[in-house]
């Protein structure tokens, strides 16, 4: 066996190299997910997750370590990382925990409170991006700032999206028939 045979070819690597990118960005896709798994509950059960989010804004808390880790250069910066983080999301969670007083669930109904809880969701969730400078992140904040008038549309069209749905689980039925046929 040559040396050549011992370095990999562009084709050889290439396999790694795209698994390597996409564990990369498994935090990202798994933030987003979730976030729109949460979302989709919240707006077919009423009700605010409470818990759910702050287990979602613990995992931001750690994607964002992971993210910000890549950027910061020595212990020092690191350290700063860590604590500027824990104290963005511990922010976070203390006024999510205020937005669920029972003084103030008395006067605010289920449907406000989920998407407050969204919309301080989104805003850490941008900023948190902006601080472990991770365009991936605050990217994550705008897609969850989206949803909350996605949730209040969804609310009132009901039955136009079901009826949409239907026709793209038909469109894809017949697609997936047509290229089975042009495959044989």
């Amino acid at each position: 066996m040559s040396d050549a045979d011992l370095i990999p070819t562009e084709a050889s690597a290439a396999p790694g190299k795209k698994a390597r990118g996409w564990l990369h960005e498994l935090p990202y896709v798994a933030m987003l997910l979730l976030t729109l798994g949460g979302v989709g509950y919240s707006a077919m059960t009423r009700d605010p997750l409470r818990y759910y989010w702050e287990v979602v804004a613990v995992l931001s808390c750690g994607a964002c370590i992971f993210e910000g880790w890549s950027h910061a250069q020595g212990g020092n910066e690191r350290w700063r990382l860590i604590w500027t983080q824990l104290l963005h999301w511990g922010a976070f969670l203390a006024v999510m925990a205020l937005v669920f007083l029972p003084s103030v669930q008395a006067i605010v109904d289920t449907n406000s409170t989920s998407l407050a809880v969204l919309l301080l969701l989104a805003l850490g969730t941008f900023v948190a991006g902006v601080h472990a400078e991770s365009w991936r992140i605050g990217l994550n904040g705008v897609v969850i700032a989206l949803c909350v008038p996605m949730i209040a549309w969804l609310d009132q069209s009901a039955l136009f999206l079901s009826l949409a749905a239907l026709l793209v689980v038909m469109s894809g039925v017949v697609g997936v028939v047509l290229w089975m046929r042009r495959a044989r």
